[in-house]
């Protein structure tokens, strides 16, 4: 069986799609802060760089990105572009031109055309007869028209299964079974580091395959992504491209990794594409943490009114007053934001 579970909190909602019980995908759907992949705008060209094919251009929020294309471009006009990698891993937005809709008058200045699909509507699509499990109705109503139908409500959306499977995704390590695999996310590329406690061979390391794949479609790492085997002597490790290709086709991951082969370092390389950015980001982001706290406030029932935090979770929830008048009705009384002086023994406090 196939469902979607939905957890709400303030600014956020939490998606696990399950089959059979299994955590196949996840998605933080953020409606006061949308990622803005699959947006088409009419973009303004800042600087060509010839020698990157591209420009870097400027939306109509000001952000700045960069777009991909050989054919001319010049500098001060207007283009349609559709984003196509949201900023992460240290570096900007990426876009490409399209070619804009007819209907539309000529661009006059940058601006928003058309919104891509949600994280939450991404998903779905994946699953398109799927029940849709809440336990809050204010999730339900906040969804698409569309989906209103499939919706199921249920006391608790979330088990504590599932919150586990949930929490165990923030850590920088996961069980293979015999392996831990140790993630150590970089602006370039991604180390996957198989380590084990017993005395792992050939076969064991081709038996993790699957399940570290999994956990790399959970956490949305994507772009290049090396991994160290366990146990494998450097000659022997070629041998293993066409059992992690095999491994690769079954998941049947929608981005479609893609195994390039083994470095002369004797590491198992493959690749991503780069959309969304990946879970731990979005985690850690300050905007990510502010929502945390805001979640941690509404669970544990804290009583206060002012939240001390630091200066780039103040600004960041203050760019989302979606999120802080959600935790506002919650609670039923009000929540001040003050910026906090650093402190070594906690980020953030209430009072």
């Amino acid at each position: 069986m196939i469902e979607l579970r939905l957890s709400g909190s303030p600014g956020e909602v939490r998606i696990a799609l399950l089959e059979d019980d299994t955590l196949v995908d996840v998605a933080l759907w953020r409606p006061g802060a949308p990622d803005g992949w699959g947006n088409i705008y009419d973009v303004r060209v800042k600087t060509v760089v010839p020698s990157l094919d591209g420009a870097f251009i400027q939306t109509d929020q000001g952000a700045d990105g960069f777009l991909t294309s050989r054919k001319k471009i010049t500098e001060g006009s207007l283009l349609c572009a559709q984003l196509i990698r949201c900023a992460q891993n240290g570096k900007g937005a990426r876009f490409k031109p399209i070619a804009r809709p007819a209907s539309l008058p000529p661009a006059t200045e940058p601006r928003l055309l058309q919104c891509g699909p949600s994280a939450l509507e991404e998903l779905v699509e994946r699953a398109p007869h799927a029940p849709i499990i809440v336990d809050d109705m204010t999730v339900a109503a906040a969804l698409p028209a569309a989906l209103k139908s499939r919706v199921q409500r249920v006391p608790k959306s979330f088990d504590t299964v599932l919150e586990g499977e949930w929490d165990a995704l923030m850590q920088p390590s996961a069980s293979l079974g015999p392996f831990i695999a140790h993630f150590s996310p970089t602006p370039a590329l991604t180390a996957i580091d198989l380590d084990s406690a017993s005395h792992p061979d050939f076969a064991t390391n081709v038996a993790c395959f699957p399940e570290l794949l999994r956990h790399i479609r959970l956490r949305n790492l994507s772009g290049t992504l090396l991994i160290d085997p366990a146990g494998v002597r450097s000659r022997k490790r070629p041998a293993l491209v066409p059992f992690l290709k095999k491994a690769v086709e079954q998941e049947k991951d929608p981005l479609q990794p893609r195994v390039t082969g083994v470095t002369p370092s004797g590491l198992l390389e493959l690749t991503r594409p780069r959309r969304r950015p990946p879970l731990h980001e979005l985690m850690r982001s300050p905007h990510g943490q502010g929502l945390a706290i805001l979640r941690q406030i509404i669970r544990d029932n804290l009583p206060g009114q002012t939240l001390h935090a630091p200066p780039e979770i103040v600004h960041a929830l203050e760019e989302d007053p979606d999120a802080l008048s959600e935790c506002v009705r919650t609670r039923c009384q009000p929540l001040a934001l003050h910026v906090a002086p650093p402190s070594s023994s906690c980020c953030w406090n209430l009072s």
